[in-house]
C-alpha cells in the first residue's frame, strides 16, 4: 500500500507574508506511522512561513523524495482548493464546493510530469478533527468532535459525531466568527496590547496572558457588547476613548498595558470568550448526549476555556492534540486518509518535527545528567535540543529552555531579556504527574496537560516555590509527564532534581528568541544559544558549554 503524503500550502490572496494563510506544513504517513513531518518555519527560520510553494521542489529534492510514489493529499482553506508551486512542477486541483464533505474528495495532481494523477482533497475542518488520532487513537465511542478556529473551508466552527465507528457531520457555520475574531481580528484588543494588525498570529497567546492581570466586570461586558466590542475602530481610536470616558469616567488618551481599566477589559473579553464557547459546546453535548470531547482548531489553544471545559465535567474526558492549529493540518489529513485505507493509526509522541534530522537517539550519561542537575540548582539557564522537535506551538522538553521555578527575577530574565517577550506574558513549568497532584490538589490530572494545553490553579503553599511560573492570577500552564516514555530525558532529570535537591518542577519555555520559530537543528540551537548568551545547552543528552 502506498504511503500518504499531505500538503497544507494554499496561497494567500497576495504574496505578502502571513496574512491569512500561515504555517505551511507537510506530512508523510506509511502504514499508520508518521515517517516525515515538516513545519516549514522550522527550517527557514521565518515564523509562520507560508512560502512552501516556492521551495517545495528543492525541499523534496534535498530529501530525495521527488519520485515518491504516494497517495497525494491537499488541504483547502477559505481562500480556495488549488495549489501551484512557483516553478509549476506541482499542481493540485479540485472542483468547487458547496458543502463540507465527510469523505475525501477526488481531486487531481501534477507531480513532475505532464500526466494528471488521482489525488485527494481533505476539507480543512476534517483535517483539524483527525489531527487528534495520532496522539489519542481512534475516537472513543459516543464522542463529540469540534473544530473551532478563525476560518477553515466553509466555516469557523464545525460539529461532528463519532458513534459505533461512524463519523457524522452535524453542523458547520460562521456563527462563531465574531467570537474567534476577539482574538485575531478585534481592533480594540490589538490596540490594548500594542500588536500590529499583520501580527495577528501572535495575538491570541499574548492577549490571553495579558488578560490574567485584570478582573471580569459585568458592567464592562455589557458595554462591550453594546459597542460590538469596538471591533472595527482601526482608523478611529478616538471613539473608544470618548465612550470610555462617558461611561466610566476614564480619562486616558492612549493605550498602556499597565492601565487597570484596560486590564479589566482584557479579562472581561477572555471571560466572555470562555463562557460563550462553553455554552456552545454544552448545547451540543446536551443535544447529542455525548460522553467525550475531541476539540481542535486554533481556539483549542485557549487555556482558560480548556480549564473551564475540563472542570465542568460535562464530558468524561477531553482530548486536544499538541498541534490543534493549522500546523497540524497535514498531519490530520494524512491520518484521515490512512484511516480510510484501513490502516491502524499507531500512537505517537509529539516529537514529530523531523525534516532533515537524523533518527538520533537521546543518549543519557549519568555524569552529564548529574552535572545538568547541579547547574540548574546553581541557578543556570540551559537550552535543550534533544532528538526530534515538537509538533505544534509549544516546546515540550525537546526544544526547551529550562531553569529553576522559584525565582521570579530569573523567570523575568529568561522571558524578557533572553526571549524578548512582553512583561505580562507568563512562562510555564514542567513536572511529573506525582508533583502535579501535590501542587494542584487534583487527583486526576487531565491528559491534555501532556501538551501544555490547560491552566491549573496552584495551591497557595506551592506558589512561592513555583513563583517564576505562577501567573498573576495564581494559575500555571503545567506540562505533565505521566510516564517515563513521555520524555525519558526530562523524566530522569526531574526525578534526579526531586531526589537530590527537592526541586519539584522546572521552567519550561520554548527555545527561541523574539520573532523566531522554535529551533530545529543542532546548528540552529548552537547559533541561538550564542545569540542569547546561554552558557550551556544539552544536545541529544550531552551537556555542552558554549
Amino acid at each position: 500500500m502506498k504511503p500518504s503524503l499531505a500538503i497544507y500550502a494554499p496561497k494567500d490572496i497576495n504574496n505578502e507574508f502571513s496574512e491569512y494563510i500561515h504555517d505551511h506544513n507537510l506530512t508523510i504517513f506509511n502504514n499508520g506511522q508518521v515517517i516525515k513531518y515538516l513545519h516549514f518555519e522550522r527550517i527557514t527560520g521565518k515564523k509562520y512561513d507560508n512560502t512552501l510553494d516556492q521551495h517545495l521542489y528543492e525541499i523534496l529534492k534535498k530529501s530525495k523524495l521527488l519520485t515518491i510514489d504516494a497517495d497525494l493529499i491537499f488541504i483547502d482553506s477559505v481562500l480556495g482548493r488549488s495549489f501551484l508551486s512557483s516553478e509549476g512542477k506541482f499542481r493540485f486541483e479540485a472542483s468547487p464546493w458547496e458543502s463540507i464533505s465527510q469523505e475525501p474528495i477526488k481531486a487531481r495532481a501534477l507531480w513532475l510530469t505532464v500526466d494528471w494523477k488521482n489525488a485527494w482533497l481533505v476539507p480543512h475542518e476534517l483535517a483539524h478533527i483527525f489531527s487528534c488520532i495520532p496522539f489519542y487513537g481512534i475516537f472513543k465511542n459516543n464522542s463529540l468532535l469540534i473544530h473551532f478556529d478563525g476560518g477553515a473551508s466553509l466555516s469557523n466552527i464545525s460539529f461532528w459525531l463519532w458513534k459505533k465507528n461512524q463519523l457524522t457531520l452535524l453542523d458547520y457555520s460562521w456563527q462563531a466568527k465574531k467570537l474567534s475574531s476577539l482574538f485575531n481580528a478585534n481592533a480594540l484588543n490589538f490596540f490594548i496590547i500594542n500588536v500590529k494588525r499583520r501580527e495577528h498570529n501572535s495575538m491570541p497567546g499574548k492577549f490571553m496572558g495579558f488578560s490574567g492581570f485584570g478582573r471580569y466586570d459585568r458592567q464592562i461586558e455589557q458595554w462591550l457588547i453594546e459597542n460590538d466590542f469596538f471591533q472595527d475602530i482601526w482608523h478611529n481610536k478616538k471613539i473608544f476613548f470618548q465612550k470610555a470616558k462617558e461611561k466610566f469616567g476614564w480619562n486616558a488618551n492612549r493605550f498602556d498595558t499597565r492601565d487597570k481599566f484596560l486590564q479589566d477589559i482584557a479579562a472581561t473579553v477572555q471571560h466572555y470568550f470562555t463562557f460563550q464557547t462553553f455554552d456552545i459546546i454544552k448545547k451540543w453535548q446536551l443535544k447529542t448526549n455525548t460522553e467525550y470531547l475531541y476539540y481542535t482548531g486554533g481556539s483549542a489553544l485557549n487555556l482558560y476555556t480548556n480549564q473551564t471545559l475540563y472542570f465542568s465535567k460535562i464530558f468524561k474526558d477531553i482530548f486536544i492534540p499538541p498541534a490543534p492549529g493549522d500546523s497540524g493540518l497535514s498531519l490530520g489529513a494524512a491520518a484521515f486518509i490512512e484511516w480510510k485505507k484501513g490502516n491502524e493509526i499507531k500512537p505517537h509522541l509529539p516529537y514529530l518535527n523531523n525534516w532533515e534530522l537524523e533518527n538520533k537517539q537521546v543518549i543519557e550519561n549519568s555524569k552529564d545528567l548529574d552535572k545538568i542537575a547541579s547547574l540548574i540548582y546553581e541557578g543556570k539557564v540551559i537550552g535543550i535540543c534533544n532528538g526530534w522537535g515538537e509538533i505544534g506551538p509549544r516546546a515540550l522538553g525537546n526544544r526547551s529552555i529550562i531553569a529553576l521555578t522559584h525565582d521570579r527575577k530569573l523567570a523575568q530574565y529568561i522571558s524578557q531579556k533572553l526571549k524578548g517577550r512582553e512583561w505580562y506574558r507568563p512562562i510555564a513549568p514542567i513536572m511529573l504527574e506525582s508533583e502535579a497532584k501535590n501542587i494542584t490538589g487534583i487527583e486526576n490530572i487531565p491528559l491534555i496537560s501532556r501538551f501544555m494545553l490547560m491552566n491549573f490553579k496552584i495551591i497557595r503553599k506551592w506558589q512561592e516555590k513555583l513563583m517564576g511560573t505562577v501567573h498573576i492570577d495564581a494559575t500555571a500552564r503545567i506540562q505533565t509527564l505521566f510516564k517515563r516514555q513521555d520524555n525519558p530525558f526530562m523524566w530522569d532529570l526531574l526525578t534526579l532534581l526531586k531526589r537530590k535537591y527537592n526541586i519539584p518542577a522546572l521552567i519550561n519555555t520554548s527555545f527561541n528568541a523574539k520573532g523566531k520559530p522554535i529551533v530545529h537543528s543542532v546548528d540552529d540551537a548552537i547559533k541561538q544559544a550564542k545569540e542569547m548568551n546561554l552558557e550551556f545547552i544539552v544536545i541529544d543528552g550531552k551537556l555542552i558549554k558554549i
